[in-house]
Order: C-alpha cells, then structure tokens, then sequence
C-alpha cells in the first residue's frame, strides 16, 4: 500500500481521504480504503449514503422528551417497563467547539460519543435546535468512528484537522469557518441509558450523570410526535408518574453548569 502525502502551503501535510486513521503509540496509521464490494445490496449502500454522507439535505431528528422528577420516579418507571427491555448503553458524551466559539455561537454542536468501554463510537453534527412543548427538532449529522481516533481527538482535538474523509468536519471548517485556529474539547457527562420496545415505540430511559447532579429524562424519536405524547402521558398518568416536558437539551444543561428546576 502506497500512501501519498499532499503538502499545503505551510509546512504540514494533508492525507488524501483514507477510510480511517488509527493512533497507536504516538503513530500514525493509515488504512486505505476497502474495495466496492459487490455483494453489498444497492439499498444497503444507499441507506449507508444517506445517513452518514448525504449533507445538502440535512436529516431532522424529531424527538418526544419528558423530564422525570427524581431517581425514585425513574425507578418506579423503569420497573414498569422491565418487561419490554431489549438493551442498555453506558455512553460518554464529548463535545468540541472551535477556538472562538465559532460552532456554539451558531447554535451548533460537535459531539463525539463513546459507548460501553468504546465497543464503538460515533461523530455527530446537531445544529439549528427548537424544543417546544416536550418536542425537540434538530438536525442530525452522524458517522462512524474508530474508538482509538475518538480518543485520540479528546486528548488532542486539533486531529481532527487531520481527518478530510469526514463529510461532518468538511461541513463544519466550510459553513462555520473553522480555521488554523482549530478545534477545543469543551469536556462533557455521562449517560446510562435504557431502551425499551413498548407498543411498537422505542424508548429510551436516560439517567445523565453531570458533575453538578443527575438528571432523568424518556425520549423517543418518531415521525409523529403528538401521538407518541398523547400515549406516553396517558401512560404516565396512569401509573402515578410526575413529569414534566424538557426545555432544554441535556448539552444545554451541561453548559448552564446546574439542573434545571422542576
């Protein structure tokens, strides 16, 4: 394998879109990218295509979000769904910035999350938010990444200018103007986070663990969220559960640096 290093006008080099980069050791390792594999099927590829590159149509992800009192709610609720339980994720949330705050000005959020002990990761783009009423609209951008690389970014998060294969960090240096200047880890939380199936939705029950308290929350995206809230409360009020509707995202709440009230 043959790599070609494409010199710029200071004294750094570019990598020419290798798949992925891995840093082992204070090294760097270039894989080149896989063959077309024709056995992959035409819908696989397009759905790959669709969610992870296609950025001129910008996917919305429209969210129904309840905040929950306290733990003792979100145990009460817990147990009333243990039942449906299909899967539980421990995440950590990492977020970046630019150097002058060039991606939280515009209302933008660049997020690296890590889950269970790094059997993956994922880089995602959320931009142009409105929450209103317990329902949340943003765009979404999300790709694939290799846990070491995450890693590797929240140690050093001007990596990422290394990174030219990322349709999301070719978005972000282009629309946001990202410079030499580069990126800052701004830190970020915990989450452990339930999944349920129940009545043909997915829940997620969230326990967000900040430096500054815990935070409980059940989201569940869908296309058609006036009916998934009009279930979800009658499910709530049926079984003695105080809530309330979201008003912030939890990376809202981590920049207040406090829990809001209830």
């Amino acid at each position: 394998m043959s790599l070609r290093l494409i010199p710029n006008s200071g004294h750094s080099f570019h990598l020419r879109r290798p798949t992925f980069l891995r840093f082992n050791n204070h090294r760097l390792i270039v894989f080149s990218p896989p063959k077309h594999n024709p056995s992959l099927s035409l819908r696989a590829e397009s759905s790959a295509r669709e969610r992870f590159s296609n950025l001129n149509e910008p996917p919305m992800e429209v969210e129904v979000k309840l905040r929950l009192p306290d733990s003792s709610s979100h145990q009460k609720l817990s147990d009333l769904l243990s039942p449906h339980h299909i899967k539980t994720h421990n995440q950590q949330n990492i977020f970046f910035d630019g150097a002058n705050a060039e991606l939280s000005s515009n209302l933008a959020v660049l997020r690296i999350r890590f889950y269970d002990d790094d059997s993956h990761c994922v880089l995602s783009l959320k931009a142009k938010p409105v929450i209103s009423g317990g329902i949340s609209r943003i765009e979404e951008h999300e790709e694939p990444l290799e846990p070491s690389i995450g890693r590797a970014c929240v140690e050093e998060p001007n990596r990422m200018q290394l990174m030219e294969w990322s349709k999301i960090l070719e978005r972000v240096k282009k629309e946001y103007g990202i410079g030499r200047e580069g990126f800052v880890c701004l830190g970020g939380f915990r989450n452990v986070r339930r999944v349920y199936e129940w009545k043909g939705l997915k829940l997620e029950l969230d326990e967000t663990i900040f430096d500054f308290g815990r935070n409980y929350e059940m989201e569940c995206e869908s296309e058609e969220p006036e009916r998934v809230m009009d279930l979800l409360e009658e499910f709530l009020k049926e079984n003695g559960i105080d809530y309330s509707y979201s008003k912030a995202s939890k990376f809202a709440i981590f920049r207040s640096g406090k829990l809001p009230t209830f």
